[in-house]
């Protein structure tokens, strides 16, 4: 049988190794990097209750149509989808209700002028869990065209050919 200490010296370590643990990806939004061109990437926190983190490390999330919207001097989070935890019971909460983001008054103040000057949008990228925290990857995006799409990917399939061919050629 362990002792007291030796049971608190295991809690102890595995808080350690969830603090550092770094991030632990829960949803990403692929699309947006098909859909738009990203010009500049922040780092956010959200306020969340008990039972959507709970829901959150089941990996349940989806970030499709979501945006950022910058009202009455703070950031808030829309239409993203979380759902309610199983577990809970009275404490769960709409599942694509608007959610505070924890950002500077100063990243706000930028991120509201760069979306009204530019006409840019500000979209959730990534959720993912940093130590114990939630936090969310945004960024200023603009629309891409068609044209702009098809480039893209036909320069991907570029870069993968070079890479296979590189391959093949360290292996000979």
């Amino acid at each position: 049988m362990k002792s007291r200490i030796e049971r608190q010296g295991q809690k102890a370590d595995a808080r350690l190794a969830l603090k550092n643990a770094g991030h632990r990806p829960v949803a990403s939004n692929r699309r947006a990097f098909h859909e738009y061109d990203i010009e500049e990437k922040l780092e956010a926190g959200v306020s969340l209750t008990g039972p959507e983190v709970k829901s959150l490390r089941e990996g349940k999330a989806s970030l499709q149509d979501g945006y950022v919207a910058v009202t009455g001097g703070e950031a808030w989070l829309w239409n993203v989808h979380i759902p309610p935890y199983g577990a809970a019971s009275y404490n769960n909460v709409d599942a694509k209700r608007n959610r505070k983001l924890l950002l500077h008054k100063r990243e706000i103040v930028r991120l509201a002028s760069k979306i009204q000057r530019s006409g840019a949008t500000c979209v959730p990228l990534n959720l993912y869990f940093k130590g114990a925290r939630v936090k969310v990857e945004i960024a200023l995006v603009t629309g891409k065209k068609l044209h702009d799409k098809r480039e893209t990917i036909r320069r991907r399939e570029a870069d993968r050919e070079a890479r296979a061919e590189m391959k093949s050629a360290r292996r000979r």
